[in-house]
């Protein structure tokens, strides 16, 4: 299938799930008419609602995801799902499972579930993430959700995404030591204790109460969210979904959700940028300019940053 962009757009924005598939894949190929893409699909930025969901690995992301279409479908919402799944350092393989635990759904024209490697990518997410967001937008989704991969502390680069953060957690995770430490736990908007039929969940509630009690907000300043799941048998899912609209309707009513996308517009821009400018720097290495400056660094005739500012002008 190798439609001009226009009608893969059209096809996608009538609910073709092919060429959402296709326009997917050539963001995460980085095809040469990604530009043109990014063009077409620009006029449809900014209606969907994009919630995130992070946390470690075994806490249930992919089984609360799967709740959470199946509310959403309930309500006559068109849902899109991108699942991060880890990649190999060796091979760069990925198993993208995350279709398979939600194959209820890959029959509902009203479900388009995509995973993606991260492809070595840190931060919990895929370099393409932001712009399959983008794609999904354009193909009428009221709602997206994306799964990230399940990395640890370090995990933050979904709240760069979302609208809104849902961190999950299980007890008997050492969560209770965690919530002290800085890093994952700081980016919720939504704290979703799953698993909350198995001992030690009121204890995980109660440190999660305690390090929200701890911080310090303004008057009118956002308190996270902390509600209980047990995704497995759908139960608790409705406080999910009601812990989401509340927060996006704070999100509304205080202009924060303008501020939020334009951060996320900022961050895409400026990914972008670099991409470019890595390309140009890899290119310089065909030539002379960079050769030439090394050398003269290394011989002691500059400095290091001298030979930057130098390599720059060029670009």
């Amino acid at each position: 299938m190798n439609h001009d962009v226009p009608t893969l757009v059209g096809r996608a924005r009538a609910g073709d799930p092919r060429s959402v598939a296709r326009l997917i894949s050539l963001v995460e190929d980085g095809d040469p008419r990604l530009p043109e893409v990014a063009a077409a699909l620009a006029p449809y930025a900014g209606h969907a609602q994009v919630v995130g969901l992070t946390g470690a690995p075994g806490v249930g992301k992919s089984t609360t995801t799967n709740e959470l279409v199946r509310h959403l479908r309930a309500t006559g919402k068109r849902v899109g799902v991108l699942a991060v799944d880890p990649s190999s350092p060796f091979t760069g393989g990925a198993i993208l499972g995350d279709r398979v635990r939600m194959q209820e759904h890959t029959t509902d024209q009203g479900v388009y579930i995509r995973s993606m490697s991260s492809r070595g990518q840190l931060g919990g997410l895929s370099a393409a993430t932001p712009q399959a967001v983008r794609v999904l937008e354009g193909a009428g989704c009221d709602v997206i959700l994306v799964e990230t991969v399940g990395v640890g502390q370090a995990e933050v680069e979904i709240a760069s995404l979302a609208d809104t953060t849902l961190v999950l957690l299980a007890p008997g995770m050492g969560d209770a030591i965690q919530a002290v430490k800085a890093g994952v736990l700081e980016i919720a908007d939504v704290f979703v204790i799953n698993k909350a039929d198995r001992p030690g969940a009121d204890a995980t509630y109660r440190d999660i109460q305690g390090m929200l009690g701890l911080g310090e907000r303004a008057p009118g300043d956002w308190r996270p969210q902390v509600v209980r799941a047990t995704a497995v048998r759908g139960e608790g899912i409705d406080d999910v979904v009601a812990a989401i609209e509340k927060h996006r309707g704070w999100l509304a009513d205080t202009g924060n959700l303008v501020a939020r996308r334009e951060r996320r517009a900022a961050v895409e821009v400026e990914a972008i940028a670099l991409g470019v400018l890595r390309a140009r720097i890899g290119n310089l290495r065909e030539g002379t300019a960079l050769p030439t400056l090394a050398a003269q660094v290394a011989a002691g005739e500059s400095d290091p940053y001298a030979a930057a500012d130098e390599l720059l002008k060029g670009l």
